[in-house]
């Protein structure tokens, strides 16, 4: 079968892809290795994890301020089961709507490993493995990312685990220790001290979440000790070992001094790596960088002509939402369409509650630059919505140009604050000021009068309601 465009891999930007190059007229297929569609995103990231992320907030309500609420519970438990069945229906939901999006496309869809033969020619091998051949016009590289590790580390997916075997447990642990206190570590470390869980974080740098901007990872660190965190930063990780049901980490801090954590689980989450294997690579002479990612031009395409690499595979940020905007612009950019990706306002977001977003630049990365700039913030505690539904941790804190006035990064840390950041993405695609924010009307009471609020605050310290 010969098509205009073969897309290797199904996860957000893969599908995406498809998807927009069938709308455009192109005869396309997506290879996919996996049984079911959608990628880790669908399948084993986001979508599970926020499936749990809601459920074990919604006991945590439950058991901390439904009364508050005046409403009385009896016998309130979790049933860990239910939650990961709950969670497994909502995945087969969503991988079932992609599916539903190939057909309806007139997308095919090929299930087995996809490798290059030549530029023009993928090798398909199924589970079962008998093998077919595509040929097509132009690839795109969709393959998405795994689970790092450390090389002194074996994850047994038993008790030493990535975040995979950790949407699956059959029990709440009694101690998870959490390696890296980055977004994927806090959301799932999150999950289980909500259910009862004591959890432990090690994180090599100074502050939780350290690529976002530092008021952030402060603010969300106070908000996790509530839950009953421990915090070991600054810790280098040297020894991890399990011996039946216990796993113990030796760190060490920058002083050189040795620290022993004990618990009976330890979630490795250092951060994914870029997943190629397999993908003959070498047979088209593509060669990855020293962190394992396709090297790519500024239209996404590689030292072959024709071939194109999107989402995790290149460099950037692993985020679900990047690689769908890189799969859309790859789609337009093969018709000949003159698509732009702006990389500084792709919103990063933490689903811990609070909940962190972001956009633009950080204050630290302004004072980097040397650039002049003013910020003005308003913390939650301060809004009505937010003291109605006893949600006042956190603020909103905003960066602006010393001289235009532009808004240059948007800081969120509380309730629904990735829906929030959608408001902070427009106006600085339009290139908004902080004035323009603050004459706008915002409807009363919401939180995203914060936003509002502290626009206000960075232009001549004018915020209403502090």
């Amino acid at each position: 079968m010969k098509y205009d465009v073969t897309v290797i891999g199904s996860g957000p930007g893969g599908y995406v892809a498809a998807i927009r190059c069938a709308q455009l007229g192109l005869k396309t297929a997506i290879v996919e290795k996996y049984d079911t569609l959608g990628g880790t995103c669908l399948n084993v990231g986001c979508i599970p994890s926020k499936a749990l992320l809601d459920s074990s907030e919604h006991y945590h309500n439950a058991e901390h301020t439904f009364a508050t609420h005046g409403i009385e519970l009896d016998n309130l438990q979790v049933n860990l089961k239910q939650m990961i069945d709950r969670k497994a229906g909502v995945v087969t939901d969503n991988v079932n709507g992609i599916a539903f999006l190939m057909k309806k496309n007139n997308i095919e869809v090929h299930h087995g490993l996809g490798s290059f033969i030549d530029k023009n020619t993928i090798k398909v091998t199924a589970t079962d493995g008998t093998e077919s051949q595509l040929t097509t016009d132009k690839v795109i590289i969709a393959t998405g990312s795994k689970p790092a590790s450390l090389p002194f580390i074996k994850i047994d997916k038993k008790r030493v685990i990535t975040s995979t075997e950790a949407l699956e447990l059959k029990e709440v642990p009694k101690h998870m220790i959490v390696i890296g206190g980055g977004v994927i570590g806090m959301e799932l470390g999150s999950v289980y001290a909500r259910l009862g869980a004591e959890v432990s974080v090690v994180e090599f740098m100074d502050e939780i979440i350290p690529t976002m901007d530092r008021t952030m990872g402060k603010e969300l660190r106070r908000s996790l000790k509530k839950l009953g965190f421990n915090f070991y930063l600054g810790h280098k990780v040297t020894e991890v070992t399990s011996k039946g049901k216990t796993v113990t980490i030796k760190a060490e801090n920058k002083k050189g001094e040795l620290v022993d954590i004990k618990g009976d689980y330890c979630l490795v989450s250092i951060g994914r790596r870029p997943y190629t294997d397999g993908l003959g690579l070498e047979n088209v002479g593509l060669k990855t960088d020293d962190r394992g990612r396709v090297e790519v031009n500024d239209r996404l395409e590689t030292s072959v002509p024709g071939i194109y690499a999107i989402g995790d595979v290149i460099k950037g940020a692993m985020l679900a939402h990047k690689a769908e905007e890189e799969g859309a612009f790859v789609a337009e950019s093969i018709v000949g369409q003159k698509p732009h990706i702006n990389y500084l306002l792709i919103p990063g977001v933490v689903y811990t509650w609070p909940e962190v977003a972001v956009v633009g630049y950080t204050e630290e990365q302004l004072k980097e630059q040397g650039r002049a700039y003013k910020k003005g913030s308003f913390p939650f505690r301060a809004s009505g919505r937010a003291r109605a539904s006893m949600d006042t941790d956190g603020q909103v804190k905003v960066l602006a140009d010393q001289q235009t006035d532009e808004i240059l990064g948007v800081h969120m840390i509380g309730p629904r604050t990735a829906d929030m950041i959608a408001e902070a993405v427009v106006a600085m695609e339009y290139r908004a000021s902080a004035e323009d924010i603050s004459r706008m009307s915002h409807a009363h009471p919401t939180y995203t009068e914060a936003f509002k609020e502290a626009c206000l605050a960075a232009t001549d310290n004018r915020a209403i309601h502090i």
